[in-house]
């Protein structure tokens, strides 16, 4: 498979904190990679960048040939990346059925749709992901665990090529953690992209077979899980102090 995704030299700075540095890294097309590292290493504004929601100071993303540094978010949408976030987001008076619609709207959306009406469309989706006896009810009532199904549902509607998932473990029991899990390895089963980053590094690390550790906006390791939990930079990272002390 071919590259999909390359980030090159990647920097952004908020009033004088280097929140990413100089990152560089590439995932083919079919990857499934998960993105660790502490509380501040520069995840989250890392998927910002190549999602569109923050503009780099310096440095380049490159999304299936084609350059999106600095895009907006709808045409880097348009282009195949959809993302969540680790805060859930939901329109909560509007039932899942009209939420997933609202994000299937998008042309690239309507043109996988074809032949479909949008509630049809997103009631596939709903049943994708476990949520279609519950598409006539609003999310506010909804368990957390399948509201991160609904952020996974909407960030499906658009039938992305490449799908970042910001924590999507977060908050969740390990029965629900299971549930999200195998929803995830399905969507990458069919053939879409996964990026991943989160704090449950167990669930994460058994789903994933590349990982890259970030610290304080830095690169500091790329590989199987295995090596990368073994990796002494990686644990002082973590855990704060030199291993051993």
């Amino acid at each position: 498979m071919g590259v999909i995704l390359e980030v090159k030299n990647l920097t952004k700075k908020f009033r004088g904190l280097t929140a990413v540095n100089d990152m560089s890294f590439e995932i083919k097309q079919g990857d499934f990679v998960g993105l660790i590292g502490p509380n501040g290493a520069g995840k989250t504004t890392l998927f910002s960048l190549i999602s569109g929601m923050e503009k780099p100071n310096s440095g380049k993303v490159i999304f299936d040939g084609i350059d999106i540094t600095g895009k907006s978010v709808n045409k880097i949408v348009n282009l195949g990346i959809s993302r969540t976030f680790q805060i859930v987001r939901s329109f909560k008076y509007l039932n899942l059925l009209d939420n997933v619609a609202i994000s299937s709207l998008s042309p690239r959306g309507k043109k996988t749709s074809k032949g479909l009406t949008t509630n049809e469309y997103a009631s596939l989706i709903l049943s994708q992901v476990g949520l279609i006896d519950k598409a006539r009810l609003p999310p506010l009532i909804l368990p957390h665990g399948d509201l991160r199904k609904l952020q996974i549902a909407k960030a499906v509607g658009s039938n992305p090529k490449l799908l970042l998932l910001d924590e999507p473990f977060s908050g969740l029991s390990h029965e629900e953690q299971a549930g999200v899990s195998e929803l995830i390895n399905d969507l990458h089963d069919d053939g879409v992209t996964i990026f991943i980053t989160g704090h449950v590094l167990r669930e994460l690390m058994h789903l994933v077979p590349r990982v890259l550790a970030m610290n304080r906006g830095k690169l500091i390791d790329d590989g199987p899980p295995q090596k990368v939990a073994n990796n002494k930079i990686v644990l002082e990272a973590y855990l704060g102090k030199e291993v051993g002390e």
